[in-house]
């Protein structure tokens, strides 16, 4: 099934922009379309929300990111994109691509975000 590829995680300093990538390879476009996609991010034990978007684009994010991040996707390409400005230590961690429909939920290898001077 559907292998999640994540990119553009790295070092920034605070203040400064991302632009997380995560590509759906092996997915027909078809289903692609039907899964809410969303990022995660992870430390130490910590898996918490970031952002969804769902299949007609409904959008929700985490009250710690709302005015700093924006997800979007698009179907063509199967990708779903985190556009992350604004960016403050506290926002360094594992972030991961997700793909859910109903209970049915998995996850990219995920990407390292350090947000230090």
């Amino acid at each position: 099934q559907g292998q999640l590829v994540e990119s553009g995680g790295g070092l920034v300093q605070p203040g400064g922009s991302l632009r997380l990538s995560c590509t759906a390879s092996r997915m027909i476009t078809s289903t692609f379309n039907m899964y809410t996609m969303g990022w995660y991010r992870q430390v130490g034990n910590q898996r918490e929300l970031v952002a969804t978007i769902t299949s007609d684009g409904r959008t929700n994010y985490s009250d710690s990111v709302k005015g700093r991040f924006t997800i979007s996707r698009n179907g063509s390409r199967k990708t779903v994109v985190l556009q992350m400005n604004g960016l403050k230590p506290d926002d360094t961690a594992v972030y991961y691509c997700s793909r859910q429909l109903g209970s049915d939920i998995s996850w990219g290898q995920g990407t390292q975000v350090t947000v230090s001077s």
